[in-house]
């Protein structure tokens, strides 16, 4: 079951006070980005936190499952959902503690057919 864009309607909403948020649709389901960093996934109209040492200390004993088959334990918030501050500090304490993401390498541009049969000497 893919989450119904209803629901991220909502989380768009409840999670509009933790800053510059995010969201990219994979494979039906939804990365959740704070400043360029995956806190969470949003999976089967569930939300899942990333699970982090500060975000541990916060929730205090958070419920754990996997977003979706084989993947880690995540903190699964329903109540906390509901409040949009509670969301907003939740989302902000994880993603301090996250590190930004590596740089991709950028690709070396390809050079055209023509120009390296030039190039070679006969």
């Amino acid at each position: 079951m893919a989450t119904h864009e209803e629901f991220m309607e909502y989380v768009r909403e409840q999670t509009r006070g933790a800053g510059a948020m995010s969201f990219r649709r994979m494979f039906g389901e939804y990365a959740c980005y704070l400043d360029g960093k995956v806190v969470a996934f949003v999976c089967d109209d569930q939300f899942y936190l990333k699970p982090t040492e500060a975000g541990r200390r916060a929730l205090g004993t958070p419920v754990l499952a996997p977003p979706y088959p084989g993947a880690k334990m995540y903190f699964v918030l329903d109540a906390a959902l509901e409040d949009p501050d509670e969301m907003a500090r939740l989302l902000r304490v994880t993603a301090a503690e996250l590190p930004l993401p590596k740089a991709r390498p950028t690709p070396k541009p390809k050079a055209k057919a023509g120009a390296r049969a030039r190039g070679r000497p006969r």
